[in-house]
């Protein structure tokens, strides 16, 4: 049974965030990965942009960090020199440079290092759960999907409690910069020139800088040099230490994508379990080696990251075209995890697939996403404490989806319960 059945004429605008309101325009990137997998797409805000939709494309793509650039950005939007240096974190910047960076904060997010949170995961988990299974029928997001990420967010930076729901919302107005449900300053319908060298365009990234500075201030008076905050200000390989600029942005990206993309992977996970009889089931019996399927295609499902954009250091041919240089190349990784070449059946939740090279995480390229095995530790922990509570989960009301195209997600979910 399909769990989800695209809406969109085939012809959708992929540059413009209303697109995205009834979820990603499956239709029309068919349409693209058969006949444009190379195609060009006008930007009325700006200049136009290469679309790349299969996915054996974009896995080569995204290794080929010669020909396609981070370090100019990673949206749609133009910038210019002085705001890309302004609002960049190490996602926009390239090898060697981002490697240096990486390695300081990688071990905190290797995946001996998150096994050990698997405990602190399983007693959050019980605890979210008995609140919000306590009443037969709420919004599994607030509820749930929202809570478990943010609630693992302090423990990885080490802020207390009682600040989460701040930061939570503040992170929410960076990265949901384009939905009015999240930010007063909505990207595209908004005079928002004035925060034009804030990350992600967005007052909210001074508030976070300011909390960020304070609590380091905080650890430091404590001497508290646990954390992955630490990490990222020791010196580099070559003896740099990071600015305060780059501070900044790099605690804002922690707080919005270490929430958002896991708390969309929940969610849809949810959404899957109202609608695709037997999969509660399937877990419920599930063996271990079905756990350590499950949560990669929930999170192939889910495809949270819809795109990430590239720009071309040197003319390319593709598919009969010419890429020049300079111009905008995007990555649609929720097209390439549909993909009909590489998924048997993508329209299904099959936790059954026995090859899963899906592309959530960026996979193939120097960016892959540190968080990764945080966000599988998650899902598949709170899923197993779900499936042992619940015998049957419906939705009761329609869902309703991020108004974004980068970050894709349910942003509510009204489900009922019936508990074992």
């Amino acid at each position: 049974m399909t769990v989800w059945v695209p809406t969109d004429d085939g012809h959708a605008d992929l540059s413009s965030h209303d697109s995205f309101v009834q979820g990603a325009p499956h239709n029309t990137f068919a349409r693209l990965r058969r006949d444009d997998p190379l195609a060009w797409c006008d930007y009325p805000a700006g200049t136009g942009f290469w679309s790349v939709t299969r996915h054996a494309d974009i896995l080569a793509l995204n290794r080929d960090v010669a020909t396609l650039s981070s370090a100019h950005g990673i949206r749609i939007e133009d910038q210019t020199e002085e705001e890309v240096l302004a609002r960049r974190t190490f996602q926009e910047t390239d090898p060697p440079e981002h490697t240096r960076t990486r390695l300081l904060v990688a071990k905190a997010f290797s995946k001996p290092m998150v096994a050990l949170f698997e405990a602190q995961i399983r007693a959050l988990c019980d605890e979210i759960l008995d609140q919000a299974l306590a009443e037969p029928e709420f919004d599994a997001v607030p509820a749930i999907a929202r809570e478990l990420p943010m609630r693992m967010l302090g423990r990885i930076i080490g802020t207390p409690d009682a600040d989460l729901p701040w930061l939570v919302e503040k992170g929410d107005a960076l990265i949901a910069n384009t939905d009015a449900d999240f930010t007063t300053h909505v990207l595209d319908q908004a005079d928002t020139d004035a925060y034009r060298l804030m990350p992600f365009r967005s007052p909210a990234g001074a508030e976070l800088f300011d909390y960020a500075q304070r609590l380091m201030a905080d650890k430091r008076a404590a001497g508290d040099d646990r954390g992955v905050l630490h990490l990222i200000t020791q010196p580099d390989a070559d003896g740099h230490v990071i600015s305060d600029t780059e501070f900044r942005n790099f605690f804002c990206l922690l707080v919005a994508a270490g929430n958002d993309t896991t708390r969309y992977s929940i969610a849809a996970a949810l959404q899957a379990l109202a609608h695709q009889p037997g999969l509660l089931e399937q877990l419920r019996q599930g063996d271990a080696a079905l756990w350590e399927r499950a949560p990669d295609e929930f999170i192939r499902w889910a495809s949270p990251a819809m795109y990430f954009r590239r720009t071309a250091m040197r003319d390319f041919e593709l598919h009969g075209k010419t890429v020049r240089r300079g111009d905008k190349v995007l990555l649609w990784f929720v097209s390439g995890n549909r993909d009909e070449r590489a998924f048997e059946r993508p329209f299904q939740v099959d936790l059954h697939r026995a090859e899963n090279r899906h592309l959530a995480f960026g996979q193939g390229g120097p960016h892959v996403c540190l968080g990764m095995w945080l966000a599988r530790l998650e899902v598949r922990v709170l899923l197993q404490a779900f499936v042992q509570r619940v015998r049957r989960i419906e939705q009761t009301a329609p869902h309703a989806w991020l108004r974004s195209n980068f970050v894709g997600g349910i942003k509510r979910l009204p489900v009922r319960v019936q508990l074992t």
